[in-house]
């Protein structure tokens, strides 16, 4: 088990990994860079989720850094005991497919965001994309725990930190969000948040 301090970094691009990482507690992101050097925000993972699974299959290095977005705690598993362990299992083959898949699907919805005209649905379906599941239909509040900051978002969606601010300002003051401390953010209207993911209305 091992602990890292917000903006450390977990696991390296280009390295070859010697451990898949179970998240416990905090939140991690998946970051990359551009030719240019700008870095780019790919992907985010919660407690419960892992990472660096890819060198399980191909034994090559990670693709991308991944950073602790908060004081995290992190499991490091061995590659070879899991590869055992895969060999050996289907349902852990089966997880760890799931994983891939639901992987991919994350790093489409992400890259699809990019093509909204609308800066303003652009973060609020990056908001929207943080709610729990379990929170979205039968809810008509949420809380974020460790919620990225407005520099993280906007690496995620390709635009400046002020317009990130911006949206929030709006946000808050259609009390559709409310900062609960550092640590917390609150959802206060989950309908009209997912109305202005979806285009249905503007802010």
């Amino acid at each position: 088990m091992s602990k890292f301090a917000r903006r450390a970094i977990v696991m390296k691009s280009g390295v070859r990994e010697e451990c898949l990482c179970f998240l416990f507690e905090g939140r991690l992101q998946g970051v990359d860079f551009t030719i240019d050097g700008r870095e780019v925000g790919l992907y985010f993972i919660e407690p419960g989720d892992f990472c660096g699974e890819l060198g399980l299959f191909d034994k090559g290095p990670q693709p991308e850094y991944v950073i602790a977005l908060s004081s995290s705690i992190v499991v490091k598993v061995p590659m070879e005991i899991m590869r055992q362990v895969m060999l050996n299992s289907p349902d852990v083959i089966n997880k760890l497919g799931n994983r891939l898949a639901s992987r991919v699907r994350q790093l489409t919805f992400q890259r699809s965001l990019l093509a909204l005209p609308n800066i303003a649905q652009r973060v609020c379906c990056q908001l929207w994309s943080l709610v729990p599941v379990a929170d979205r239909n039968n809810k008509n509040e949420s809380e974020l725990r460790n919620p990225p900051t407005h520099m993280e978002i906007a690496i995620m969606l390709n635009i400046s930190r002020e317009t990130v601010t911006r949206v929030f300002q709006a946000l808050q003051s259609r009390q559709v969000v409310k900062r609960d401390g550092p640590s917390r953010l609150r959802v206060n209207d989950l309908a009209l948040l997912k109305d202005l993911a979806e285009g249905k209305t503007e802010l």
